[in-house]
């Protein structure tokens, strides 16, 4: 039977978000339902408010979550109910031409639930990234579920969606390694998480960049051997004299902004790689020498979800955060109700949270 539980839906654009009955189906062919544990608040939701992604109104909001399969649907075999998990947003099919190449975490055929959820009048919801985890149980592709070793829901949730993009923008796009440099602009979640990334591959000069002191501050828990507050100085000039006059083998751009990628097109040493991460908005353009772009070298990258194989990275990442080689918990800033996600849009617009993080 279908099940009625208490969801977080954004109306309109710019609306604040409401505290609902949605109605969650019983799971069908190759689909599962999850009981919802913690769920990040992440900027993608902010966009999805704010009508930044579509106008496909109203979405149900959250997708950076943990939880446990309460039910599966035909077919399923990944996942079974008992099981904990981590959502994921890139459900890879195995099929299409980058999963036939041997790079699935270029899927271009990724998979959500075939039916819809909705509020109690039968009005359609759209999940946020195909999830919709402001919620008490979701319905999702079982291949949006990856199982891991059982760890705090809070913490390990945030591999869904923030602190993958940056761990794995680091380590799998930007392929950091032992004894190299990095530097990564701009200090949030997702740039504290290339941080950490680059600490645990083994480079020995990482530089952490942004306009705030207390980000700058915070980045040396992470693993930033340097600190750069670009609004008193030349973050060009300052990566370039940290790493020996020639610039970072490795530059993530945790921003999206024209301004901050220039930064790092001219930060990194020749043959160097450029990291874009930061999520610009459509109407952002840059402009570069093309004689530089050529004379420099090395590569211009951007990173899809940290280029993860779920199946492979939340796992493995999971085991690191047990060890206590992978800090998750500190990227979680406080805990709150559904009722308290208005606020932590404010909180995190200000700058005053790296991640607020949903119990249910």
């Amino acid at each position: 039977m279908p099940q009625t539980v208490k969801g977080v839906i954004s109306r309109s654009k710019g609306a604040d978000v409401e505290v609902v009955d949605v109605v969650v189906p019983d799971p069908g062919p190759g689909e599962a339902v999850v009981k919802i544990e913690t769920c990040g608040v992440c900027h993608t939701d902010l966009h999805y408010r704010e009508g930044g992604i579509n106008d496909d109104y109203p979405f149900l909001l959250g997708h950076e979550a943990a939880g446990y399969v309460e039910a599966v649907g035909e077919g399923v075999t990944d996942v079974a109910p008992g099981d904990f998990v981590i959502l994921n947003w890139r459900a890879v099919c195995g099929q299409c031409r980058a999963c036939a190449k041997g790079k699935p975490w270029y899927c271009f055929n990724t998979a959500n639930a075939t039916q819809k959820m909705t509020l109690t009048d039968g009005t359609e919801l759209t999940p946020a990234l195909g999830i919709g985890a402001f919620i008490e149980k979701t319905l999702v592709a079982s291949g949006q579920c990856t199982k891991v070793p059982e760890a705090d829901a809070a913490a390990v949730g945030l591999l869904g969606c923030g602190v993958m993009a940056g761990f794995g923008a680091a380590v799998n796009t930007g392929g950091v390694g032992r004894g190299d440099s990095v530097a990564v602009i701009g200090c949030g979640g997702v740039g504290n998480a290339a941080i950490a990334g680059a600490l645990v591959a083994g480079a020995t000069t990482i530089i952490a960049v942004d306009v705030s002191d207390a980000k700058l501050e915070q980045a040396k828990h992470f693993g930033a051997t340097h600190t750069v507050n670009s609004r008193s100085t030349d973050a060009v000039e300052a990566i370039r004299s940290l790493t020996g006059g020639n610039g970072a083998d490795v530059v993530v751009e945790a921003v999206g902004r024209p301004e901050t990628y220039e930064q790092a097109f001219y930060a990194r040493d020749l043959a160097g790689t450029v990291v874009l991460v930061g999520v610009p908005t459509p109407d952002q353009q840059v402009t570069l020498p093309m004689i530089d772009i050529f004379g420099r070298g090395g590569a211009l990258k951007s990173s899809w979800y940290g280029d993860c194989l779920p199946s492979r990275d939340f796992p493995m990442l999971v085991e690191l955060y047990k060890q206590g080689r992978f800090d998750l918990d500190a990227f979680v800033t406080e805990r709150i109700g559904l009722g308290d996600i208005e606020a932590a849009f404010d909180k995190m617009h200000a700058g005053e949270v790296l991640r607020s993080v949903v119990e249910l």
